[in-house]
């Protein structure tokens, strides 16, 4: 199964979906006259546009890599969540917009159980909808996808909160309650927008994921053969669904080209094996030096200069650790 077009296909389907369901909200507030189900309806437009987005980026970032793009086109997929997160935001905007001015200029409500159970089933289905984009996204690694599904999943949030504050409209007939749902709701998309934005700001910016270096810690921990005396130097960016990691493997100096090759396979044997993503590693072998002896585990090495100390583990600090920070922790034994 190819991956990409595999996530192309569910978002392409996410889309559909979220169409009708623009239509069934906007219905429901030509029926009410509610600007609290309008509020719904309006961030429905921005699912649609957002998920078109999304669609588009997932598609490109599906094509291979080229000579003007050597990684590859994953990166469109963070400018993809970049662009939903300031839809949100605006969206959140217009709809405090016109929750204040319904406080000025009320307006007559109508046929408000009809408008309550169709913004209930929608809010279902926008949860479903949610649950299944993260739930693939999570799998295969798209940001553009997770962060699809956790809109949807915020839209159905503020759908309980509005299906509830609308009960209370149609008991109590207060018609300031519509107003306020519209202005409390409308605070909640803002604040969703700015966490999605915030994200993918760091994901453009290459920030460190604290996750995945730890899973990457324990593949290595669990893996380390004897002659892999330190692994460090490792760094981790994400283009779409492919991970490229880069690292320094420290092995016996005296090592001939054939045995440091067969055990850089033997690391990058281990990615392989335990990774469900597309991972591009590149291993540059250092020579061990009189100041690893104490934390090198070839009990068998001929040309041993110092006694073994301690085993140091390869932790996510460790992993990450410069050259220079290296020599000093083992100059300390």
């Amino acid at each position: 199964m190819n991956i990409d077009i595999y996530k192309v296909n569910v978002q392409r389907k996410i889309v559909a979906i979220s169409v009708l369901l623009l239509v069934a909200k906007f219905l429901a507030f030509f029926l009410t006259n509610s600007v609290g189900i309008l509020t719904d309806a309006l961030e429905s437009i921005v699912n649609v546009i957002a998920g078109f987005v999304s669609l588009y980026s997932l598609f490109f970032a599906s094509k291979p890599k080229d000579e003007r793009h050597p990684f590859g086109h994953g990166k469109v997929e963070l400018i993809s969540a970049s662009i939903e997160g300031i839809l949100i935001m605006v969206a959140g905007g217009i709809i405090i917009y016109e929750g204040i001015k319904r406080i000025f200029i009320p307006a007559e409500i109508q046929q408000l159980d009809l408008g309550i159970t169709l913004v209930a089933a929608a809010g279902l289905v926008n949860y479903l909808l949610g649950w299944y984009s993260i739930r693939v996204g999570k799998k295969h690694n798209s940001i553009a996808l997770v962060a699809g599904g956790k809109h949807l999943q915020s839209d159905t949030y503020s759908s309980i909160g509005l299906v509830l504050g609308l009960i209370l409209l149609y008991i109590t007939k207060i018609g300031w309650i519509d107003s306020l749902l519209a202005i409390s709701f409308g605070g909640i998309i803002v604040i969703t927008g700015v966490s999605i934005l915030r994200k993918t700001i760091d994901n453009l910016m290459d920030k460190a994921d604290s996750e995945i270096l730890s899973v990457i810690s324990d593949l290595i921990r669990r893996n380390r053969k004897t002659h892999w005396v330190d692994v460090h130097n490792l760094k981790v960016v994400k283009y779409g669904s492919t991970y490229h990691i880069d690292c320094d493997l420290t092995l016996p100096w005296y090592y001939n080209i054939r045995e440091s090759h067969k055990a850089c396979e033997d690391l990058e044997s281990a990615f392989g094996c335990e990774f469900t993503t597309k991972v591009q590693l590149s291993i540059h072998s250092d020579p061990c030096y009189e100041y690893h002896c104490p934390t090198c585990q070839m009990n068998n090495c001929t040309y041993r200069t110092r006694p073994f100390a301690e085993k140091i583990e390869l932790s996510v600090e460790q992993i990450t650790k410069s050259d220079e920070a290296i020599q000093k922790i083992n100059l300390s034994f």
